[in-house]
């Protein structure tokens, strides 16, 4: 099956090392992945506030251009690693779809630009390409270099789940879980897999970086090595102040706060040149590869 890759504007910024992990791992396991052509800013949340049907048709014109790449397929699946993205596009198909105002307006905006969105286009996220298109058992299959002596906090978000729970659970999402598990981690269980992390107030406010601290600390208590995430803004915000809520916090520990697909890259054999890993401000120590 063919993957049409939205790499979505962080790629080339802030989540670099995510971008490089999905396509690294992607190519390992063989599935084909693409990246979509001429595709743009799918609005991210904050456009959504600014003008709701302009920020719906953004995001339906990556859906539009994806039917076009390959006009003669049935269905064609879209994937958005970034939870924002993935939330956008998922939402503006869900709107153009099945809202008579919403989507006439999102079918007319996309008309005036020689464009159509035929309904063929299905939006993944690649948690549930691994666990449901590619298998658990092939995972553990190729994984040569098992995560074996890492704890590892699963954290997905609130986007990614929420408000549409196409393939995991809402409450309790499982998939990451599974995925690093199959890789040889461990998974410590702790109670904020879906809690915010501030999103853009963690940079501007101390309401934002109280959400971070919470989420940190709450991951040391569990006893992780590393928290795992599948969204460039939480990482982000989980990595990039930790010096300033251990100055403000009773909180002196560093978290590695990494990818959820460079662990998958390690296990599968990767360089971590390939990786992203040096991107990491504190990568995390995995036991079976420094010993």
């Amino acid at each position: 099956m063919k993957y049409l890759y939205y790499p979505g504007c962080s790629a080339g910024g802030t989540g670099k090392a995510y971008d490089e992990s999905v396509v690294e791992v992607f190519k390992a396991l063989d599935s084909g992945l693409v990246e979509l052509d001429d595709w743009n800013c799918c609005g991210a949340t904050a456009y959504m506030a600014v003008d709701e049907a302009k920020a719906f048709a953004l995001a339906a014109r990556n859906l539009a251009l994806a039917e076009d790449q390959y006009p003669d397929e049935d269905e064609i699946h879209i994937v958005a690693p970034c939870s924002a993205c993935y939330l956008g596009l998922l939402k503006a198909k869900r709107y153009t779809e099945a809202d008579p105002k919403i989507g006439g307006q999102i079918r007319r905006a996309l008309k005036a630009a020689d464009l159509e969105y035929k309904g063929k286009c299905e939006v993944r996220n690649p948690l549930d390409i691994f666990v449901n298109d590619i298998g658990l058992d092939k995972l553990k299959e190729l994984a040569v270099r098992p995560l074996e002596g890492l704890k590892v906090a699963c954290y997905y978000g609130c986007q990614i789940v929420r408000p549409y729970s196409e393939f995991d659970e809402p409450s309790n999402p499982v998939t990451m879980d599974k995925i690093l598990k199959a890789m040889g981690a461990e998974i410590v269980e702790w109670p904020c897999k879906t809690r915010c992390c501030g999103g853009m107030l963690t940079w501007s406010t101390g309401a934002g970086k109280e959400l971070n601290y919470i989420l940190l600390k709450e991951a040391w208590k569990a006893g992780a090595d590393v928290i795992a995430t599948a969204c460039p803004l939480c990482q982000f915000n989980l990595e990039c102040f930790q010096d300033k809520i251990r100055a403000k916090y009773d909180f002196n520990e560093e978290m590695p706060v990494a990818y959820y697909t460079q662990l998958m890259g390690l296990a599968l054999g990767i360089d971590e040149s390939k990786l992203g890993m040096k991107r990491l401000f504190v990568p995390p120590k995995i036991p079976t590869l420094t010993g």
